[in-house]
């Protein structure tokens, strides 16, 4: 019993580590587009930004996942690695979007809050899952 007590309080720290990477996202998104993001999803219904979002949480929930199960044995070295690696994570995704916002016409914030469907979103979407799966292999 000792033991499921025992990770059960490992459980919860890394799920705490893994909601603030997950608000950091949300939050990371909401500045890189413009506008309210919960405002262009919840009220606006707008696709475009709920992709982009959705991407953006399963790549660091990727991250986070991969940085948990390669995790050091002592549990604070395996909480910081989530938590670094998690960073890390969102810091290439914000480098990422840059990097296409610079290299393709447009302001790619103002492309993935239209309400019209946009090419854009999907390339978006797959640089956020790409980046997770770079920044996953590096740590594996």
């Amino acid at each position: 019993m000792r033991d499921i007590v025992h990770q059960l309080g490992e459980a919860a720290g890394y799920g705490a580590v893994g909601l603030v990477l997950l608000l950091l996202g949300v939050g990371l998104v909401d500045v890189l587009t413009p506008g309210k993001l919960g405002h262009q999803i919840w009220v606006e219904r707008n696709r475009n930004a709920a992709v982009v979002l959705c991407s953006a949480l399963v790549a660091i929930g990727g991250i986070v996942f991969t940085a948990i199960i390669s995790t050091y044995q002592e549990f604070a070295k395996g909480l910081a690695a989530a938590a670094v690696f998690g960073l890390f994570g969102l810091v290439l995704l914000a480098l990422a979007f840059w990097a296409i916002d610079v290299f393709t016409p447009g302001k790619l914030g103002a492309v993935l809050v239209d309400p019209e469907p946009h090419p854009a979103v999907w390339v978006t979407a797959s640089t956020n899952l790409a980046v997770a799966a770079i920044v996953s292999a590096a740590i594996y």
